[in-house]
């Protein structure tokens, strides 16, 4: 059997940094059930907001919590009203009142983070966009914001069929077992009408040096006035104005997957010689 590792926590303490940054031996389980909670909260109540990823710091006395999002206006809210709102609710979720502090980090480069890409992706499967188009669109976004090297993986009813398959392209490098390699990995599900189809990408920006420090996150949460939206994630990335070689390519492979799925194949019928 296939023995598969998640690329950031393979990376864990080289190229990447952990999520949750606390420690604790009495009330650990306790602890990693309501980073699970905070997380699935935040999540669920803003799926429209683009966001990427959550990390929760503790301290003796006190909860951090970063959202890292592509679209600060929505999670902040008009004069902080979202803001508060879910600074709230952790509070009783968690039982710290007035001890937890809400950072909203904004994503200055979208279309070269994994997950709201993955994300872009199961938006436009949602929307009954065919699959390879979904995929090839997001590659060529991933290439011409710079990375070296990407891959997208779709498996589940795809295009409707009944029975399930694997698909994934790939361009570039994405060298997996190089530690140095600074890969983003994403993963997300887009509740089709025919079931789930879960989308993985991965996307291998640099090679950087082990010592080199993982980026830190800004303190204070961010007090600027954003203008907010609701269009979905995958307007986020910029589209192409003027056909191109892949808008065609694209065209081909649809119209062959079309003629294929409704061409009727049946067994030839011999009719029977009668003496």
């Amino acid at each position: 059997m296939g023995q598969k590792v998640n690329p950031y926590g393979f990376r864990l303490g080289i190229t990447t940094d952990w999520k949750s940054r606390w420690f604790e031996e009495r009330h650990y389980r306790d602890f990693v059930v309501e980073d699970w909670k905070i997380r699935d909260y935040l999540m669920r109540q803003l799926e429209a907001a683009a966001v990427s990823r959550i990390e929760v710091e503790r301290t003796r006395d006190r909860l951090r919590v970063d959202i890292h999002t592509a679209r600060p206006g929505i999670v902040i809210g008009r004069r902080g009203a979202e803001a508060d709102r879910l600074k709230k609710h952790l509070e009783e979720l968690t039982g710290l009142h007035n001890r937890i502090q809400l950072n909203i980090q904004e994503i200055k480069q979208p279309e070269l983070d994994a997950a709201l890409i993955a994300q872009g992706i199961c938006d436009q499967l949602v929307r009954r966009v065919a699959f390879r188009r979904a995929m090839k669109r997001a590659i060529q976004t991933v290439q011409k914001a710079g990375a070296q090297g990407i891959k997208v993986q779709c498996s589940g009813r795809l295009g409707g069929s009944e029975m399930s398959r694997k698909e994934q392209y790939r361009e570039g490098r994405v060298p997996l077992h190089t530690l140095r390699a600074d890969i983003d990995y994403g993963f997300r599900e887009a509740r089709t009408t025919s079931g789930r189809v879960g989308v993985k990408v991965w996307i291998y920006k640099h090679e950087q040096e082990p010592e080199q420090e993982v980026a830190a996150t800004a303190n204070g949460a961010r007090e600027e006035e954003y203008e907010e939206t609701e269009a979905p994630v995958s307007d986020l990335l910029p589209q192409p104005t003027e056909p191109d070689e892949l808008e065609r390519q694209l065209a081909q492979d649809e119209e062959m997957e079309r003629q294929a799925r409704h061409e009727h194949h049946e067994a030839p019928h011999f009719r029977k010689e009668s003496d």
